[in-house]
């Protein structure tokens, strides 16, 4: 009997160990469960933090891309002014040659006149201009017949 009492302790022992270290078990089991839901929770965030920064970079991107199209189009209207403003010099470059072509035919037309000292500058002689104006103006039509 006392044989199987002392059994019976022993096996009562090993059962209050064996007990003991399941409720230690399941005490750090419940640890680690708090931390992992700890861990999840800072994940979460973590992932929430990135979706806005995700966010924040699609709304910057789509500011950036306005602003490249806008600048493209200055870009575009500054090459389409500058295409006219070269036109317009090459008009202004042929104007001012025309109007130097012109005033050099002017001023030969005008050195046919001659001023009749006796009437102190106030008339021009009509007859001798008349006799230089005739002979190049002859001339002048026969080159355009010739032509």
């Amino acid at each position: 009997m006392r044989n199987l009492a002392q059994r019976s302790a022993a096996a009562a022992k090993e059962i209050k160990s064996l007990i003991n270290d399941s409720v230690q078990q399941v005490g750090m089991g419940s640890q680690l469960v708090d931390q992992t839901g700890a861990t999840m929770d800072e994940i979460v965030a973590s992932v929430q933090r990135v979706t806005d920064i995700m966010a924040d970079i699609v709304d910057a991107s789509g500011q950036q891309t306005s602003g490249i199209a806008q600048v493209n189009a200055a870009i575009a209207q500054m090459d389409r002014d500058t295409v006219q403003n070269a036109a317009l010099v090459q008009e202004t470059a042929a104007a001012a040659q025309s109007m130097q072509d012109q005033a050099g035919s002017l001023a030969g037309v005008v050195s046919l006149f001659t001023l009749d000292p006796s009437t102190s500058g106030a008339a021009a002689e009509p007859l001798a201009f008349a006799a230089r104006a005739a002979a190049p103006a002859r001339l002048r039509l026969g080159q355009r017949r010739a032509a």
